[in-house]
């Protein structure tokens, strides 16, 4: 496993850039280190917020060097398993399909069979980037991206598949819609998923 990298951001932030982001994560949130505020992760980095008042990033960093030499790569069975219902029938399912070599059905049967994951979070509040598309379900970008995609909206972009938690531009090709809230400042925990949340979509008829 390669070793960790550490950069500093300023006087409040140290990033990680490690294999062991999520489990790195995961820890801190079990047994906090001292000036610890935050931690931001992303694709196999770890951006960790810290008081300077506290600490500093080189106390900070020996501490995180201490508590990834302990750590080792998440077995399947701790990750959390999601649900997520999509009503397919997007205006670019048909293209999609086709670019494929599937039918519509086909399709939808491959994507809801595919073993996605949270692989980090992004862009907008609530917005997950999935992974573990297979390459036949791995769409290009629209040329032109859309300037207003509708919120739940289920899309297939690169090796990504994700849903729009609002109404924003995005040049993803839609494919079905979800009802679920993706993010709610009203919840305990507002974002619906986690980085590491295993996603398993499944199809649900239009009301």
């Amino acid at each position: 496993m390669s070793a960790p990298v550490f950069t500093p951001l300023g006087d409040a932030a140290l990033s990680v850039q490690t294999p062991l982001a999520r489990e790195l994560l995961a820890d801190l949130g079990a047994r906090p280190v001292p000036g610890v505020q935050e931690g931001v992760p992303a694709l196999g980095v770890l951006t960790v917020l810290f008081d300077p008042l506290q600490t500093s990033a080189a106390e900070l960093e020996a501490a995180l060097r201490l508590r990834l030499n302990a750590l080792t790569p998440q077995s399947g069975e701790q990750a959390r398993t999601r649900a997520l219902p999509v009503i397919f029938g997007g205006p670019d399912l048909a293209w999609c399909a086709a670019h494929a070599g599937l039918s519509e059905a086909a399709l939808i049967t491959a994507v809801c069979a595919a073993p996605l994951e949270v692989a980090f979070l992004g862009f907008t509040p609530g917005f997950a980037f999935l992974s573990g598309l297979p390459p036949e379900l791995q769409m290009p970008r629209l040329a032109a991206p859309r300037g207003e995609v509708p919120a739940g909206s289920f899309a297939l972009g690169g090796p990504w598949a994700g849903v729009y938690p609002r109404a924003t531009p995005g040049g993803w090709r839609i494919v079905g819609h979800t009802s679920v809230a993706l993010f709610d400042l009203g919840r305990a925990e507002p974002v619906w998923w986690r980085a590491g949340d295993r996603i398993r979509v499944q199809p649900v008829a239009p009301e």
